[in-house]
């Protein structure tokens, strides 16, 4: 999506106070965000027009029952882009997400600006890491941390900055299925060790964790 393209959005939150913020603050946006539907249930982001919108807002405690996990994987397999947007302020929970395909997990005291952030960085596919989420994961002293070489980090690290696996080749002067070869590779490390990783955002998550990148670098 162009940097200055218009973004559909769908709110999904059981809270009225909630979504009559939020369709605020993404009116304001100099960059057009339009929310198309909003309502507490995730049926919203199934019927037209939540059903084209670029982006799902996410409430991950609907009602009475526990995080909608089953509700994000499905979103996500059907190809959505999925921003969770929560009151849980745990490192596990974030993680369960980025790890289910969350675009990235914002916390709702964490204000408009970085919520609309989220949202135009969702929309074109770019990992955003805002720092309540970077707090609650950052460390460099986990035992567990997987050993990359320094080829793998270097990889890693272009992979975030950049829109494409098509520029990471052209700036390290490889083949793409070569950045997949060592995108794969360190997938493979952070799975041995117990600590999967199957989406670009919980990649991310897992190397702001391990030192490897600060939120500033993204």
């Amino acid at each position: 999506m162009s940097d200055n393209a218009p973004v559909s959005v769908v709110v999904v939150d059981d809270h009225p106070a909630i979504l009559s913020g939020v369709e605020a603050w993404f009116a304001a946006s100099p960059r057009p965000i339009t929310v198309v539907a909003a309502g507490d249930s995730v049926r919203e982001a199934w019927t037209a027009p939540g059903n084209t919108a670029d982006v799902v807002v996410l409430d991950l405690q609907l009602g009475e029952g526990g995080p909608a996990f089953g509700s994000l994987r499905r979103l996500v397999d059907a190809g959505r882009q999925v921003v969770v947007y929560s009151m849980r302020d745990d490192e596990k929970t974030a993680l369960s997400c980025l790890d289910l395909g969350a675009a990235t997990y914002l916390t709702k005291s964490e204000g408009r600006d970085h919520l609309v952030e989220a949202t135009l960085a969702a929309a074109d596919e770019r990992p955003y890491m805002p720092p309540a989420l970077a707090g609650a994961l950052g460390t460099n002293t986990r035992a567990d941390r997987p050993q990359l070489s320094a080829r793998e980090e270097n990889v890693l690290i272009e992979w975030f900055q950049s829109e494409s696996k098509e520029l990471v080749a052209q700036r390290l002067g490889i083949s793409v299925r070569t950045v997949n070869s060592y995108l794969d590779r360190v997938r493979i490390k952070y799975a041995n060790v117990g600590r999967p990783a199957r989406t670009k955002a919980s990649l991310v998550a897992r190397a702001i964790q391990d030192g490897l990148v600060d939120v500033g670098d993204l």
